[in-house]
């Protein structure tokens, strides 16, 4: 069984010539230069904004399942992780992408997927993103230690806590997600008896979106869909930047993801599309720039273990709701992703006619 940093492994790695010194940039320069031409446009609905959900309200269940089932994200409050921890990752990430480039390009990711780069989809296009970013999959310590030699132990004590709030976080709303559909651990053959998903797979990453001195030429981060069950983000308060594309009234339209201070925001991953069977959204996301203030957020990916097939839940099929998806695990999917980019979700999703065996050999 594959390793997720093994199945990342597939992804194109960077070359060290895309890294630039943001800081010392006047003009963007053309490697960084975004089209944006025939694009959907972008707005605030009035009325009708993505959930922030209460996750003390008694209603709760509701409350998350139908935002799962319209919107594919939202953002919680009351989630029980403490402000300060939050903040201090905050100020450690500042920390740590203020150091000069040279400095951070010592630390650049390996071959366990974990250390500084740009993003993994940058090499579906010609143009790189106005970010920066540090992934980490497994102990962050040698590739932290090399970028900072006085400093690396605090981040890494940070970093190990928050991935321990995360995973306690991310198993609780998955679990209130599912029971929306009526599903619980019975249903689920790839969590444990006590249904703490021991042996999920995880992965921090960490993004710095640099202040641009011509931010309607550049992108953030490129539309995308994220590739596991759920993904939790913590992003600058006050600080807009994330945005998803939503259909209103029949026109895809990229809408703001406000940031609310303490809040965190969640979205619905591919693999828990696949599970729903197609009930939960995986929704479109991009990061957009500004000119004015740099803007940091941290996903923390909740995925199955990475041999573990998922397939279409049985509660969630019938004579009506044929399966819509044949079994994949997480690393097979990884590697279609890393070929195929957001067309991975379609390559896998079964004919219209049957098959007499679904997997995904056939799917695709």
């Amino acid at each position: 069984m594959p390793s997720l940093s093994e199945a990342l492994g597939a992804y194109p790695a960077p070359l060290r010539s895309s890294h630039i010194d943001f800081d010392s940039v006047q003009k963007v320069p053309d490697s960084h230069n975004w089209p944006r031409s025939g694009e959907y446009p972008s707005c605030d609905l009035v009325g009708d904004s993505v959930p922030i959900i209460d996750m003390v309200d008694p209603d709760v269940v509701s409350h998350m399942g139908h935002a799962c089932e319209k919107w594919g994200v939202f953002q919680i409050i009351n989630h029980g992780v403490p402000m300060s921890l939050l903040q201090k990752v905050e100020s450690q990430a500042q920390r740590l992408f203020s150091l000069p480039i040279e400095q951070k390009l010592k630390g650049i990711r390996g071959s366990d997927q974990t250390g500084y780069g740009i993003p993994p989809v940058s090499s579906f296009y010609s143009k790189y993103m106005w970010a920066e970013g540090f992934t980490i999959v497994k102990s962050p310590v040698d590739s932290v230690r090399r970028i900072w030699p006085d400093g690396y132990q605090e981040f890494c004590d940070v970093m190990e806590e928050y991935k321990k709030e995360m995973r306690l976080l991310a198993t609780k709303l998955l679990w209130v997600m599912l029971a929306s559909l009526g599903i619980t651990k019975d249903n689920v053959p790839w969590v444990g008896s006590t249904g703490e998903l021991e042996k999920a797979a995880i992965a921090l990453q960490m993004n710095w979106y640099p202040v641009c001195p011509e931010p309607d030429r550049c992108m953030g981060l490129v539309e995308h869909t994220d590739s596991p069950l759920i993904t939790i983000l913590l992003q600058s308060s006050n600080i807009s930047g994330l945005e998803i594309l939503l259909e209103d009234n029949g026109q895809p339209k990229w809408v703001t993801v406000h940031p609310i201070d303490g809040a965190l925001a969640v979205n619905v991953g591919d693999l828990l599309h696949v599970f729903t069977n197609g009930r939960f959204k995986s929704v479109l996301h991009r990061v957009l720039v500004n000119h004015t203030r740099p803007r940091f957020s941290i996903a923390h990916f909740l995925g199955p273990p990475t041999g573990a097939p998922i397939s279409p839940c049985p509660k969630l099929v019938g004579p009506d709701r044929p399966p819509l998806y044949g079994s994949v695990t997480w690393d097979e999917y990884i590697s279609v992703k890393a070929k195929r980019h957001n067309e991975a979700l379609s390559s896998i999703r079964l004919p219209a006619s049957p098959l007499k065996d679904h997997n995904l050999v056939e799917a695709i």
